[in-house]
């Protein structure tokens, strides 16, 4: 059988083949095909990063499954309503007619009909339904993010139910499986040299891979730090800094102050955000940018913001809109600025065109992260730049550090205690009418949230210093062409960071008051402990382990006993380390 067999596809949609693909799909896209024509399985598994072209994958095995008679029918299975219509669209441009609008209560769809489009929440109300309808007709099921039918066990009881039936399943996933330990139906899992059993997928492409190959962008996040006071329901005022070693508590209280549309912090933010997408919209003129919110009020409020700090409105999103898909159709196809959405287009939306992105959530699972991340990543054409801002918060920080970390989904592991963890994503994409409530605090009334910039991130190295926004050294950053290839980006930001260094030193110190002894070694044990904690979140490395390879590479006694001088050797032997792995 012919590779070409449905030759007619183009290589992605809508019309946004990346520079370097194949003439009728990209190279992984054409490796994976193959490998599923020589194997002819009941059962696929395709793990490729968001962006990478996972629909048009599918629908070329479908195209050819439906052309050698192989299969009659087509069911697509989708986390979300608009997803259901975004497929559907796909489908129609390449000859497969797709019911998007098809409900439980019809039991069948027209005849004009190759397939429809169903939710996985659709599929746990009645399995036996769709488990009659993959029995009638020879059906192909694709399942777009396999991840979710372990969001309740009801769906993957349903997705089980229904289609065990089926002639095909193709399943399909863009991020990390999930952190719970519920298998995903239809799914493989092998034994690893330890007794634990993880996923097995017959075809992966990660981010790693897609960015040398030019098929998704490369990622700058730029994270903003800033000083945070709050006063509690107590009456108590309190004052933190954000991206300084804080307690759970502080760090949660410090982050919704952050991201409370009343201070300046965020308002600051989407300030330099607006900036940075007026810089990659010279080489890229139809650039968007996208806020991802908490709640449904914030996102009202931060389009305030936007309309004040650009002249324009945004398009706003809402997870309950009945007009939700229609309004990101719109924009995906505009030249408008920016979109606000609560957290439902984390996932599977395809807006192209997106190239800035701020991350104004409190969600924090590695899952989510990456599926929002992934709304920036697709690439059009060769050289294009995706901006993420995001607050200086430690997870953040080690999430964004580990963009090109492949995972799979590990069964037989312990939880975690406590936290938020991947199985919370089905929350963080729900309707979300009120603020979300960050540790178990009071609520409590913001009085000041300033921001300063703190750094930049780039392939798992850090750039730049700490400055004021609108100053140079902020501005070095944001300045930034909005087409460069990934070692351009790194080159560029090391000479930026270079310059500011030598800058810097040039520059007379201003005369710190004198501290005394006790005060000195407490902070050099604070700034030390903080990066230690930064260097867990990059490298996974237990903080005693770390504390120990200091030790061990600098001399000296335990923390406790250690002089100022031996505290400072181990702060400038983990930096150097830092440096090293950034090059």
């Amino acid at each position: 059988m012919s590779t070409f067999a449905a030759s007619h596809l183009p290589p992605s949609y809508p019309e946004r083949a990346a520079w370097g693909t194949a003439p009728k799909l990209r190279a992984w896209q054409q490796e994976a095909f193959d490998l599923y024509l020589r194997r002819e399985p009941r059962d696929f598994l395709a793990v490729a990063t968001p962006g990478a072209g996972k629909t048009t994958f599918a629908l070329r095995i479908a195209s050819d499954l439906l052309s050698r008679g192989i299969v009659r029918a087509v069911t697509i299975v989708t986390p979300t309503e608009h997803l259901k219509q975004q497929w559907a669209d796909a489908a129609g441009r390449v000859g497969i007619p797709i019911d998007p609008e098809f409900k439980n209560s019809q039991g069948a769809t027209s005849r004009d009909y190759t397939g429809v489009a169903v939710t996985y929440a659709q599929i746990s109300m009645h399995p036996a339904l769709h488990r009659a309808r993959t029995e009638a007709r020879k059906t192909l099921v694709i399942f777009d993010e396999i991840h979710h039918a372990g969001d309740a066990k009801s769906w993957g009881d349903g997705v089980r139910e229904a289609f065990e039936p089926a002639a095909r399943r193709l399943a399909l996933t863009g991020t990390p499986f999930r952190s719970d330990v519920n298998p995903i139906p239809f799914v493989t899992y092998a034994e690893d040299g330890e007794g634990v059993r993880r996923s097995v997928s017959d075809y992966s492409y990660g981010y790693g891979p897609a960015l040398a190959d030019g098929v998704v962008r490369p990622v700058i996040f730029l994270a903003y730090a800033g000083e945070m006071r709050w006063r509690t329901r107590a009456g108590d005022e309190i004052a933190a800094t954000l991206g300084t070693p804080l307690t759970k508590d502080q760090l949660g209280q410090a982050w919704k102050a952050a991201l409370d549309p009343k201070g300046d912090w965020i308002r600051q933010v989407l300030q330099a955000a607006d900036r940075r997408l007026t810089e990659v919209r010279r080489g890229v003129p139809d650039a968007g940018g996208l806020v991802i919110a908490t709640d449904h009020e914030t996102a009202r409020a931060y389009a305030r913001h936007i309309r004040a700090i650009t002249g324009e409105g945004a398009t706003v999103v809402l997870s309950d809109d009945p007009e939700a898909s229609k309004k990101i159709k719109q924009f995906s196809a505009s030249k408008d600025r920016w979109l606000v959405a609560v957290r439902m287009v984390s996932e599977g939306v395809d807006i192209p065109r997106l190239a800035v992105g701020v991350y104004a959530t409190s969600t924090s699972t590695p899952l989510f992260f990456a599926q929002a991340v992934g709304r920036f990543v697709r690439a059009r054409k060769r050289g294009e730049t995706a901006s993420v801002f995001l607050p200086s918060v430690p997870t953040l920080m080690g999430l964004a550090g580990e963009m090109e970390a492949e995972r799979d989904h590990v069964l037989d592991r312990k939880l975690p205690e406590e936290g938020l963890d991947d199985f919370l994503v089905e929350d963080a994409n729900r309707k979300k009418d009120n603020p979300d409530v960050l540790g178990d605090e009071l609520p409590f009334e913001t009085l000041e949230a300033v921001a300063t910039f703190d750094r930049v991130l780039f392939d798992g190295g850090e750039f730049g210093t700490a400055a004021e926004p609108g100053s140079p050294e902020e501005e070095d950053f944001l300045g930034l062409p909005g087409l460069l290839e990934p070692d351009q980006v790194r080159t560029l930001l090391s000479k930026r960071q270079s310059e500011q260094l030598k800058a810097g030193r040039s520059r007379p110190e201003p005369k710190e008051p004198q501290l005394a002894p006790h005060e000195l070694i407490a902070n050099l044990r604070k700034e030390l402990n903080g990066l230690v904690g930064a260097w867990n979140h990059r490298t996974g490395q237990p903080h005693g382990v770390i504390h120990a390879e200091l030790r061990r590479a600098c001399g000296g006694p335990a923390i406790a006993q250690a002089t100022a001088e031996q505290v400072q050797a181990r702060i400038d032997k983990i930096r150097q380390w830092a440096t090293q792995r950034s090059r």
